[in-house]
């Protein structure tokens, strides 16, 4: 893995926060501590990239069925590695069945570039506060998913998932609006909070969104992002993927240290068909069994009841 470059980019102006603090009712104290946050933590945020070209064969592992997606991000990477270029991607929308693995993707995506990741879900919204934040004249009013993202962050350029952006609900108050600015690079540049009322810099971050169609999503919004369909896992592929769960999860916890490093095929073959989203609770579960019984190893027998209530890939 190449090392990752950061240079300085500034996200908001503190001489502007300075001076709407100053101008603030008394009554206002929630958005003046917020104001105050700003000025403490300062305008300036990272924004990173790899220094080379990364070696993804692990990353390909994982997500097999991703490749012209991940093939599409090295091409971007490749032009402005030996520039002083932002990473600059085109929003993309992935588009295929449940659990085929596309939020993974993203979190993979954003280990590989070396920048923070958030995730917007969207998922029965139904008013734009979520994404752009409220009027801080409404009770409850407060920011919204980007603007907290770019606050409390170390980048500018996170990589920010909008999951299931077919499935907002439509409203009196529209949770695709924001979209509208924040998926345009120059509009998203002086992106307004409606809650913080003060233009913030988010033209850095690279959007990848999630639907299992696009039929609801608005042509407008699709208009704006690289819509690719994502297909199912091959069989062979679902092994692999697998395999590579086991793997992850072996090495993210001192635990993993009692298991063999490698599933057994026996485990790999009763693992075909199970979904990337429903593997990784179905292998957890697994390794508690097996560490109940004393075993290093996994059998099928671990996968047990969990195995049959999960749902499978069609092929």
């Amino acid at each position: 893995m190449p090392i990752t470059l950061a240079a300085y980019h500034e996200i908001y102006k503190t001489a502007n926060v300075e001076r709407a603090l100053g101008q603030l009712p008394e009554d206002s104290r929630a958005l003046a501590r917020l104001y105050e946050k700003m000025i403490e933590r300062g305008g300036e945020r990272f924004v990173s990239k790899p220094s080379a070209v990364p070696d993804v064969s692990e990353w390909r592992a994982q997500s097999p069925n991703f490749g012209d997606v991940i093939d599409e991000v090295l091409r971007e990477i490749a032009l402005v590695v030996d520039t002083d270029d932002p990473l600059e991607l085109t929003p993309i929308l992935l588009v295929g069945d449940p659990g085929v693995g596309k939020t993974r993707f993203a979190r993979g995506l954003a280990a590989i570039l070396g920048t923070g990741n958030a995730t917007i879900s969207l998922a029965q919204t139904t008013a734009g506060w979520v994404v752009g934040g409220s009027a801080a004249t409404w009770q409850g009013a407060k920011p919204g998913k980007v603007f907290e993202t770019l606050l409390h962050g170390e980048t500018s350029n996170p990589v920010v998932t909008i999951d299931e952006i077919d499935k907002a609900s439509s409203g009196q108050y529209d949770p695709l609006g924001a979209f509208y600015a924040l998926l345009e690079r120059d509009t998203a540049a002086e992106f307004v909070d409606e809650y913080v009322d003060l233009p913030v810099d988010a033209s850095r971050i690279l959007w990848i969104a999630t639907a299992n169609d696009t039929r609801s999503v608005p042509e407008p919004i699709l208009s704006r992002m690289r819509v690719i369909e994502v297909r199912p896992p091959t069989r062979e592929e679902a092994r692999v993927i697998a395999a590579a769960m086991y793997r992850e999860q072996r090495a993210a916890h001192r635990w993993g240290d009692f298991f063999a490093a490698e599933p057994a095929d026996a485990v790999l073959d009763a693992l075909e068909g199970v979904s990337p989203r429903e593997l990784g609770h179905l292998l957890r579960s697994a390794f508690g069994a097996a560490k109940m019984a004393g075993r290093s190893e996994l059998t099928v027998d671990d996968l047990g009841t969990q195995k049959q209530r999960r749902p499978r890939m069609g092929f």
